[in-house]
């Protein structure tokens, strides 16, 4: 009987990268403690097992432009995809499960002339590059935080201290002190570009000295533009953002 949760489940290449990793008790304690969560009650870990390790599926290790770091998935039903931030293409903009920090990112990407997003899919973002990496990978069903404490920030702190020393020249994009917080890990990689600011959630958007909005909605942190500035300057062609018809300030 299969394992409901191992390190077969991660792509090769990432295997690769995270080299020994899965010899140390971070690795082995995290393996013992979800698979024990997991065999209590399935049906109440978000996002699906499956679905656990989709951002690095999505986005192979030599494709990796841009890394978002996320905390841990929606524990609201139906939102975990495996991708931070991202939701099914379903949920209506003016639902109110649509989440508030998608809400403020749609907002930042029309300021800064990309359009606003149709839906809250992000899978077209992985798809060009954009690792959106959460630092948790699992969460119990109507408790945020609540995988925290399994394990998954040894491997979370790994992949992403190996991915900065390897990787020449991404941009990191660290949105509120949660992700702020991992600064020391990428600061030993080789020119990282990294952007910092407020969380795009709830009305702390626009409540630190590097808001992600500006007040009135009047300007953003232009981390969209700046990125693909970033990676124009360095050869890689930029993210199109927003899936739908618009005017390309980088053409």
């Amino acid at each position: 009987m299969k394992a409901l949760f191992s390190k077969d489940d991660i792509p090769n290449d990432w295997r690769e990268l995270f080299g020994g990793f899965f010899e140390a008790m971070e690795w082995q304690s995290l393996e013992k403690n979800l698979q024990n969560v997991l065999n209590e009650n399935i049906s109440l870990v978000r996002p699906e097992p499956q679905h656990f390790f989709k951002a690095l599926k999505l986005c192979p290790v030599q494709s990796v432009k841009i890394v978002i770091l996320g905390q841990d998935p929606y524990h609201s039903p139906a939102l975990a995809q495996g991708l931070a931030f991202s939701i099914p293409p379903n949920i209506a903009v003016n639902s109110r499960e649509f989440p508030s920090s998608l809400r403020n990112i749609s907002k930042a990407l029309a300021i800064e002339g990309f359009g606003s997003l149709p839906n809250g899919d992000l899978h077209h973002w992985a798809e060009q590059g954009v690792l959106l990496l959460n630092t948790a990978l699992s969460v119990k069903l109507g408790e945020a935080g609540s995988h925290t404490n399994l394990g998954w920030k040894g491997v979370t702190d790994h992949l992403i201290s190996t991915l900065a020393k390897q990787r020449p020249h991404l941009v990191w994009m660290l949105w509120g002190r949660h992700a702020q917080s991992n600064l020391p890990l990428i600061e030993d990689g080789l020119g990282q570009c990294v952007l910092q600011s407020s969380h795009p959630s709830g009305l702390g958007v626009y409540k630190t000295n590097k808001p992600f909005l500006e007040s009135g909605d009047k300007a953003s942190c232009a981390h969209f533009t700046k990125a693909n500035q970033w990676l124009i300057e360095h050869q890689s062609t930029p993210i199109q953002w927003v899936n739908a018809p618009q005017s390309d300030l980088f053409s």
